[in-house]
């Protein structure tokens, strides 16, 4: 494996996207939930970002992790990362007095400062919290302001240690792939090898050391994720891989025939179920959209699981639910905040027992 860059996720709806923009740079990376970071083995790891999030904090319950674990890795905090790292060194965060959301230009910057090599003054950065850091303890230097926000960005004098109050993953920070760009590559050292065929050859050579002979079932939604996981884990183990597209009735004209024979053409050992009836049976009378939601996910589950039972000696649940759909399905504690209920994320049954 290449270089990794660990991002720890403390429920902010932009975390996916700080992942998009390290892969973009040809490097891995991989977001784990901060309530897990004591788990975390940092062999391999490079760099360390700390995400945004929708708390505060100043919440009584407001997500915390140990700093010192990353002690030896360069560090950046982003927002709500920004101001724990701020908070917990012994500098001051407050409510600010209106929730800042939307543009804001620099307009001071360090240019002796790594983080913002060829970042420019007064270029527009994002910004959305509703907190501020009032003032930094004596260890960091502030690095960037803008005209409402003093302390915008802060390093600590004698480590790559980073803070910045804005979002450089959004596309509204102009220069925000840069600063990503110069604490990836300049001071972290990420050596910008890992490709997305370098992900399928690795991906496919841990699907055959992890799974082995063992059977594997899979739900398939004719969509683009769970398609491109059925292939990876087909080319690791072949037929091992049982298949499985449900009708829901709620796809175009004639698109379920179409997807199934598409499967079929990937060689992919797949079964399609007509259960239109018991979808249209369950969402009868229903107008709320998360009320929708729920019910086809409830009615998906119990299908799936019908079917799963007639294959034998099946160990594994294959999932091809992309980040984006995880976390907005689950809530802050686990720990994003939760947008919509997606319908393939909530899991099957605990007594199928599958891996």
């Amino acid at each position: 494996m290449s270089d990794k860059i660990l991002i720890v996720d403390f429920g902010s709806q932009y975390t996916q996207l700080i992942a998009r923009r390290v892969r973009e740079l040809n490097v891995y990376c991989e977001i784990h939930p901060f309530n897990k970071s004591n788990e975390l083995v940092l062999d391999g790891f490079i760099g360390v970002i700390l995400s945004g999030s929708p708390c505060s904090v100043l919440d009584e319950e407001a997500p915390e992790i140990n700093i010192d674990l990353f002690e030896s890795l360069p560090l950046l905090g982003v927002c709500y990362g920004a101001q724990l790292l701020a908070k917990k060194m012994g500098g001051k965060v407050a409510k600010s007095e209106h929730r800042e959301y939307g543009g804001a230009k620099l307009c001071q910057i360090d240019d002796n400062c790594d983080l913002l090599n060829q970042v420019d003054v007064e270029s527009t950065v994002w910004m959305s919290h509703g907190d501020t850091i009032i003032s930094l303890p004596e260890v960091f230097d502030k690095i960037a302001s803008t005209e409402n926000i003093p302390i915008a960005a802060f390093k600590l004098k004698d480590k790559p240690i980073y803070g910045i109050q804005f979002h450089p993953e959004v596309t509204h920070s102009e220069k925000g792939k840069q600063l990503i760009e110069n604490f990836i590559v300049k001071i972290c050292g990420a050596s910008q090898s890992w490709t997305p065929d370098l992900f399928v050859q690795s991906t496919i050579a841990k699907l055959k050391e992890k799974i082995g002979n063992e059977n594997v079932v899979m739900g398939l939604s004719g969509g683009v994720d769970s398609s491109v996981a059925a292939v990876l884990i087909d080319k690791a183990i072949g037929n091992n891989l049982y298949c499985i597209f449900v009708d829901n009735g709620l796809l175009r004209k004639n698109e379920f025939e179409e997807v199934l024979n598409s499967y079929k053409g990937l060689g992919l050992n797949i079964k399609g179920v007509d259960a239109k009836s018991q979808f249209y049976s369950e969402l009868d009378g229903l107008e709320e959209p998360e009320s929708k939601r729920k019910a086809i996910g409830s009615v998906f589950i119990k299908v799936f699981e019908q079917e799963a039972k007639q294959i034998k000696n099946v160990k594994w649940l294959g999932q091809g639910t992309i980040y984006p759909d995880v976390i907005e399905s689950v809530s802050v504690n686990g720990p994003s905040v939760t947008i919509k209920s997606h319908h393939n994320v909530g899991g099957l049954p605990k007594k199928m027992n599958l891996k």
